[in-house]
């Protein structure tokens, strides 16, 4: 058993868990600020611009939060009374406190996900409504990319786009790890948010800042969401100094996705070797089934051995590499996984 009163601790809860490098903090530390509520913060405007001319958008708007971001989005596109279609399992339905419809009167379709985390489009098509003072009027759909770790093909993005062009929806991703999908097909992040009318994209996730999400959109749909970021207690004022850790982030931590990406793909092996069951990962996220798993002891071993993981907090075990994950607290933790199979083996 490892001395655990000097080893630090290896966090594969999520990839939330990241902390500010010393270059992005002094990259706040730096910045030029500005009230944001009267449009006078220059390294929010940044930001904003820069992220827009990458994913081929007209403007962006800085929020606290995806989940924000997601809701202002909603918000945007419909009014109440409407209803968007969405997956079951995708955040912006089942993680995000329901806000669409306590705030805006929004409802919900939610239909299965594919083993792939995709919408079977033919369902979607299906569950549109006609239009009848009988149903809520169908205004959008919404995907999720990367979904639980999945990136979704291009061509199915190309069929999406094509489904709403023909049905007068419009489309929206929650793109909240959008460049692990681009770092894991290999292609510029404006190849998946073409196909979409607006996209929400975290910062605080695998791109390492302390907070932050940004909305992108038309120009007309973003001074819309404008007014709903104010509604919904989002309007900043000197955020420049969260935006400059973004702005750092999109400098400096997307083409190393890629690392996540093979860590998470040699832990997984690892795993699999030692007789976990799970399905090898196509970015930074792991899930471990569950069946015949002690996942209350296998916490409890892990966190003797200063490995944090989700164990109990959903149907499988999830592991998540990130910027703070280097070989060596990767080694650790592939480590206490193997050890704990070859203890559960002995009883």
């Amino acid at each position: 058993m490892p001395d655990t009163d000097t080893i630090a601790w290896v966090d594969l809860r999520s990839d939330t868990v990241t902390k500010p490098t010393a270059a992005m903090r002094q990259a706040m530390f730096d910045a030029e600020v500005g009230d944001d509520v009267w449009g006078e913060d220059p390294t929010v405007r940044q930001l904003e611009q820069t992220l827009a001319n990458m994913t081929g958008m007209e403007a962006g708007l800085f929020m606290p939060s995806g989940t924000q971001s997601n809701l202002v989005a909603l918000l945007s596109h419909c009014g109440r009374g409407d209803e968007y279609i969405v997956g079951q399992q995708a955040h912006t339905y089942r993680y995000e406190g329901g806000g669409a419809a306590a705030l805006g009167g929004i409802q919900p379709q939610p239909l299965p996900m594919t083993a792939a985390g995709a919408l079977d489009l033919d369902e979607v098509l299906a569950a549109i409504k006609p239009d009848d003072c009988h149903f809520a009027r169908t205004r959008l759909l919404c995907l999720e990319n990367t979904v639980h770790g999945q990136v979704l093909p291009l061509q199915y993005l190309a069929q999406a786009r094509a489904l709403v062009d023909s049905n007068n929806l419009q489309l929206h991703l929650d793109g909240a790890r959008v460049f692990n999908a681009a770092v894991a097909l290999q292609c510029p992040v404006a190849d998946i948010t073409r196909h979409f009318d607006t996209v929400s994209i975290c910062l605080s996730k695998g791109l390492g800042a302390p907070v932050g999400s940004v909305l992108l959109g038309p120009a007309d749909f973003i001074e819309q969401a404008r007014r709903w970021r104010k509604v919904c207690g989002g309007g900043l004022r000197q955020s420049g100094l969260l935006a400059a850790a973004g702005l750092h982030a999109l400098e400096h931590h997307v083409e190393r996705l890629a690392d996540d990406h093979r860590r998470a793909n040699e832990l997984a092996q690892r795993l699999t070797n030692a007789g976990y069951t799970l399905a090898m990962p196509q970015t930074n996220i792991i899930f471990i089934k569950v069946d015949g798993l002690d996942r209350e002891r296998l916490a409890q071993w892990l966190e003797q051995h200063r490995i944090k993981a989700d164990c109990l907090g959903r149907d499988s075990v999830r592991l998540v590499t990130h910027l703070d994950i280097d070989d060596a607290g990767l080694e650790r933790a592939a480590q206490a996984f193997e050890s704990f199979m070859t203890e559960e083996h002995r009883t």
